[in-house]
């Protein structure tokens, strides 16, 4: 069976579990990967089939995205070429993680495309929401990169189609530690912003991961580092804390290691605002506000209270069941064992 699994590159969270992801559908047959955004640092270590430019968010410096970057950044034309040129007709399965050049390839083409991303699980309708409306935001994400049927992956297990989150091996199988520091990785604020607020709390340590920098240095009690997935990895495991944007791979990374956990959702996005109330449903710190929020901070910085979800790791049978699922009638002696 050949199989064409789409990655979305705004980000690293996708990227992130994708490490995980990818050999387990080697196990169901040939797999060509195909990536676009611009937004990522992490590498695969596969050969990448196709790599395109695609449709990115361009994070800003200020806690959102930089809507004016953005728009300079898109290319209508080059976006409908790509979507034009991915060949979905020549494969047995095509499986999205909110990619949206495959994604409407498939839809121009009447050809179906199964979604694996936490994108596909934050509408569902047990899934937190905040009190706010925003129709624009549920709008990109149904539209963004629409899909024929989804599995999707969040906080809690939520019905047949929702599951638990995928956590890294390097994460689920690491000597976890508490050597005092804290991590952060807050890529939509700029590195100056970052140290004026945590150098109001000098005696932590902070260890920032930043989009914005490209070599390490130290500003009194916060280090900035590039963004690296094996010395982050290193700094998570053995931190106190995690002090991060309300995505979804960090954030469920560090509930199943039990450690601190305080998230930022990023202004004007709606995916983000749904994970910091299903997080603070869940006894998760959260703030509305970097800059004027200090004191909640501190009392975060404070507090010995943290959560701890053990996440089992059912990666294989959700993939064997979207399989099974979603086989190609050709297929039918494949075993999902």
């Amino acid at each position: 069976m050949k199989i064409l699994y789409a990655i979305q590159g705004t980000g690293n969270g996708h990227i992130a579990r994708a490490f995980d992801v990818i050999p387990q559908l080697k196990r169901h047959g040939e797999v060509d990967l195909l990536v676009s955004g611009i937004q990522c640092d992490i590498k695969l270590p596969w050969k990448v089939k196709y790599r395109f430019y695609g449709l990115s968010f361009i994070f800003g410096k200020n806690g959102g995205v930089d809507f004016k970057k953005t728009l300079l950044k898109f290319k209508p034309q080059c976006l409908i070429k790509e979507i034009y040129s991915v060949p979905v007709h020549k494969y047995d399965l095509v499986i999205n993680d909110f990619e949206p050049v495959t994604a409407w390839a498939c839809r121009f083409r009447n050809v179906k495309c199964v979604g694996l991303s936490h994108q596909s699980a934050v509408l569902h309708a047990e899934a937190p929401k905040p009190k706010l409306k925003d129709p624009m935001g549920k709008a990109i994400l149904k539209y963004y990169a629409p899909v024929s049927t989804a599995q999707g992956f969040h906080f809690k297990t939520m019905g047949s189609m929702v599951s638990t989150p995928v956590i890294r091996d390097d994460i689920r199988w690491s000597d976890k530690k508490d050597k005092g520091h804290y991590t952060v990785y807050l890529p939509s604020y700029s590195n100056k912003k970052i140290i004026t607020i945590l150098s109001q709390f000098p005696k932590i340590e902070w260890q920032v991961f930043s989009k914005h920098s490209t070599k390490a240095y130290e500003a009194g009690n916060v280090k900035i580092n590039p963004v690296n997935k094996e010395k982050f990895t290193k700094s998570f495991v053995s931190s106190k804390g995690v002090l991060c944007n309300a995505g979804f791979e960090t954030p469920a990374e560090a509930l199943y290691l039990g450690k601190k956990l305080c998230v930022i959702p990023m202004k004007g996005q709606y995916e983000q605002q749904c994970n910091a109330v299903f997080l603070e449903s869940m006894g998760v710190t959260s703030l509305s506000s970097f800059s004027k929020q200090t004191d909640k901070l501190q009392s975060w910085i404070d507090t010995e209270k943290r959560v701890q979800v053990n996440y089992t790791d059912n990666l294989a049978g959700v993939v064997d069941d979207m399989i099974l699922n979603h086989m190609p009638q050709t297929y039918p002696e494949l075993s999902m064992g």
